[in-house]
């Protein structure tokens, strides 16, 4: 994954499988999917292009939602916390954003504490699944 954008783990299991543990390793974090795109079925339909099963899951933790929105509505662009899902091989790779690297593009250090509480959740997420 390029520096400094997101942190990732390999998981010795199938597609279907990661992309479940993913979402409970959310769910356990606070975080719901709010969106989900098949990246594989998008790009099949759209460009007629093959590609390996791959999804983006839109997550947010509501409460550190509404904590950035009220601090700064511009965050909303930022929204919701991208976790990517992908084959990779025998296995797959799950991958989280990382708020704090995002909280870059604003000029807002109030946002730091939010950003960084996000990112402690995403991160024990992205953890627990690397530790199963």
């Amino acid at each position: 994954m390029t520096k400094g954008i997101g942190f990732r783990t390999r998981l010795k299991l199938d597609y279907e499988q990661a992309v479940q543990a993913a979402r409970a390793a959310l769910q356990e974090e606070g975080f719901g999917v709010l969106t989900e795109i098949d990246v594989k079925a998008t790009l099949k339909a759209k460009l007629d292009k093959d590609f390996r099963r791959y999804v983006i899951l839109g997550a947010c933790n509501p409460p550190l939602a509404h904590r950035a929105l009220e601090t700064d509505p511009s965050v909303g662009l930022l929204l919701p916390c991208n976790v990517i899902v992908y084959e990779e091989g025998d296995g797959s790779v799950v991958a989280a954003v990382d708020p704090l690297a995002l909280l870059g593009v604003l000029d807002n250090p109030a946002l730091r504490e939010v950003a960084q509480e996000a990112e402690r959740r995403l991160r024990r997420a992205i953890d627990r699944l690397g530790a199963g």
